[in-house]
């Protein structure tokens, strides 16, 4: 049987390049041999997309940024550049080996093949449809979801008011603007406190692994986290606490038939799950299943399932809820498209526990990403 040439994006433009590069190591290290034929594809911090001499290897994202820290001070010379054709065809991915060059200013160029490509990227430039439009454009299968799903699922704010028009439980929260908040700072924070009350949690609207995120319990440190929040992000969302709030996820896989995994709860070791407790230390501890009751636990599935699909999911999500041990409401905090793909991410450890081992997991996103591109093959391009 002839083997899918899988073609493994990673790294990219935006702050969460770093555990991109340990999802992708992941990734490689599991795709069986015998059924696929990997190709690593690197989008470096500036942009540029490259073939590596090797993939990455590196597991831990906390290693993976050391060594950024570290080779920071030491560039290494990217490999070949890399260029999805942004059309239809045979080879859909062209590379420029420059360092062949003979004297005379040639390259060698190669055009390359790809069944499928697996975007392992996080964040802007990746996750939000970017990479997924032109992916479209080069008729080529790709895991995970589409251009409108990606963007929704990226943008805090719009993916507030497609759970919203669904009927899901969100959170009171408020959308600022870098324009107005230049401007009439001082109002606005009046009427987020009016409005919100605190605490309250200020996130850029576009980016995931709590870059940027800032819990405010005071009018100085609402202004503190706005302006942090807007660092990152011309848009930012801010969120009334849910109070003594646990954190439950659960996994999606599917495209018409969609399947959630068991729930689980992760428990940090700080105030709230952000960056450095992901990725940087190892205190927070991770429940799977949740200690839910069985009326708890099927709600949970039913409302992860129901939250992929209003934001036109495909493939794979993971699903983010927040539970008031107070009040014992549960709400839809978000959906993240391209969630973490480390071993010890929360969605492969869900999907682990549901009876989906790694590889197994990996072949069917593969498997589901050559379905939906078939059944777009059918439809008409011409009116004519």
């Amino acid at each position: 049987m002839k083997k899918l040439r899988v073609g493994v994006i990673f790294g990219g433009r935006s702050g969460e390049h770093e555990v991109s590069v340990a999802s992708a190591a992941a990734v490689f290290k599991h795709l069986d041999r015998t059924r696929y034929e990997p190709v690593a594809i690197r989008i470096e911090k500036d942009g540029r997309w490259t073939l590596p001499d090797r993939p990455p290897t590196v597991l831990a994202a906390s290693e993976v940024i050391e060594q950024a820290r570290l080779a920071a001070a030491h560039p290494v010379r990217p490999g070949r550049e890399a260029l999805l054709v942004a059309y239809p065809t045979d080879e859909s991915l062209i590379t420029i080996d420059r360092r062949a060059n003979t004297g005379d200013d040639t390259a060698r160029v190669t055009g390359l093949g790809l069944d499928v490509v697996f975007p392992v990227l996080h964040g802007p430039f990746g996750e939000d449809g970017t990479v997924q439009g032109l992916l479209e454009l080069a008729n080529v299968a790709y895991v995970g979801a589409g251009v409108l799903a990606s963007a929704v699922g990226m943008d805090k704010a719009f993916m507030k008011l497609a759970f919203a028009a669904r009927g899901l439980p969100v959170s009171e929260y408020r959308v600022l603007r870098v324009s107005e908040w230049r401007t009439d700072r001082d109002r606005l924070i009046g009427v987020i406190q009016s409005m919100l009350g605190f605490p309250v949690f200020v996130k850029p609207a576009n980016l995931g692994s709590s870059v940027g995120i800032s819990k405010a319990k005071t009018r100085d440190q609402l202004a503190t986290a706005i302006d942090l929040a807007f660092e990152f992000d011309l848009k930012v969302v801010v969120e009334a606490a849910v109070p003594a709030a646990r954190e439950i996820e659960v996994g999606v896989l599917g495209n018409d038939d969609v399947e959630a995994s068991v729930a689980g709860e992760v428990v940090p070791d700080r105030e709230f799950y952000d960056y450095e407790a992901k990725y940087l230390d190892s205190a927070s501890t991770v429940h799977i299943p949740a200690a839910l009751d069985e009326t708890q636990h099927a709600a949970v599935r039913r409302l992860a399932i129901q939250a992929f699909q209003a934001v036109d999911g495909a493939g794979m999500a993971r699903v983010d809820f927040l539970l008031s041990r107070e009040t014992g409401t549960l709400y839809v905090n978000e959906v993240n498209t391209i969630p973490g793909f480390t071993t010890i991410s929360m969605f492969s450890k869900l999907w682990a526990a549901t009876g989906v081992d790694y590889p197994a997991l990996l072949d069917r996103l593969i498997q589901l990403a050559l379905e939906r591109h078939a059944e777009k093959q059918r439809l008409k391009t011409s009116a004519l």
